[in-house]
This record gives structure tokens, C-alpha cells and sequence, in this order.
């Protein structure tokens, strides 16, 4: 899945701290670097909107997409 993670790029364009900004969200260090790296398989959405609250952005500006034709292949139920 070419979903990518680009709030590093953000942090470093809002000359933030990545540990200040976990305390601001109200997340461990641990769980925003796992999700910085794109190790997680999903984020809540009320997550995604303190993160968004935070930074002055929107979700857009925290993910990137890159097509991939394999997306469009069937998925189980459980995947939705």
C-alpha cells in the first residue's frame, strides 16, 4: 500500500520538536515515532485531528498517496 506518512517534513517546516508535539497530542514519544515511520496500520480519527489541531493542517498534509494498481484489487471484508 503506497500510503506514506510525510509529518516529519511537517515538524520540521512548523520548527517543532517531535516530543513537544507528542505532549501537545496527548501520545507517548513511542507512538508517535511509530507512526512518523509508518509502522502502524491505522490512527483514530480523533488522533489524526489533534495532530492536525496541533500542526495548522489538514489530514491531506500528513499523508501522501502514490498509485498502485494492486489497490484496486479485491479486499476481504475485514480490511474495511
Amino acid at each position: 500500500m503506497p500510503v506514506r506518512v510525510t509529518l516529519d517534513a511537517l515538524i520540521v517546516k512548523k520548527g517543532l520538536k517531535a516530543r513537544d508535539l507528542a505532549a501537545q497530542v496527548g501520545l507517548s514519544e513511542t507512538q508517535l515515532s511509530l507512526f512518523r515511520s509508518g509502522k502502524v496500520k491505522g490512527i483514530r480519527f480523533r488522533t489524526l485531528a489533534r495532530l492536525c489541531a496541533a500542526l495548522g493542517c489538514k489530514p491531506g498534509d500528513l499523508l501522501d498517496y502514490g498509485f498502485d494498481a494492486a489497490d484496486l484489487a479485491p479486499v476481504d471484508d475485514e480490511e474495511i
